[in-house]
């Protein structure tokens, strides 16, 4: 599985992809962070985050994408930008069809570290272990996107299974309440 993880943020958009499965290493395909600058009217950052995902889409063609959930904090412009541009990554996936997951901070934290209130350089050392680097990827914004790739993998694998085996018991019920009411 490839996934796209995107640390939505209006400076510094993290992004990152991630390729493996359960059980089997884990590779990392690139990171970095989509940057914009806050002198820049706001209609043209989202634009430039945008067209910053989408190449990262074209470039290592996902099969799913890990987004931030935004969370609320007390900086309420700093929501904002988080939110605006987490909607530019949504779309981004949606336009080409592709899953998205949202993970929330402290689920990232805890699949990567074990420890949901784990700070930055926790995080950071922990990717670089679990992908054999030197170091973690920079900026820390990109390894935050790539922290959340990794979770998605090994949690959104078992997370789809779920939702598949759901559906496929509703469809069963259905099916048996149906045949019983010929």
């Amino acid at each position: 599985m490839r996934v796209l993880g995107i640390d939505p943020g209006l400076t510094r958009c993290g992004i990152g992809a991630v390729e493996g499965a359960i059980g089997r290493p884990l590779a990392l395909l690139g990171a970095d962070a989509i940057r914009t600058s806050a002198d820049t009217d706001l209609p043209q950052r989202l634009v430039g985050i945008e067209r910053g995902i989408e190449e990262w889409l074209d470039h290592y063609r996902p099969d799913a994408v890990a987004v931030e959930r935004v969370f609320a904090q007390h900086n309420l412009s700093t929501v904002m930008g988080t939110a605006q541009a987490s909607g530019i990554a949504l779309v981004c996936a949606a336009r080409r069809g592709l899953p998205v997951a949202m993970h929330t901070p402290s689920e990232a934290k805890a699949a990567i570290t074990g420890n949901g209130r784990a700070d930055k350089a926790q995080v950071g050392t922990m990717v670089a272990r679990i992908l054999g680097l030197d170091g973690p990827p920079r900026p820390a914004d990109a390894a935050d996107a790539v922290a959340l790739a990794i979770c998605h993998i090994w949690r959104g694998g078992a997370q789809a299974r779920v939702a598949q085996a759901q559906q496929d018991f509703a469809r069963k019920v259905e099916l048996a309440r149906r045949t019983r009411g010929r």
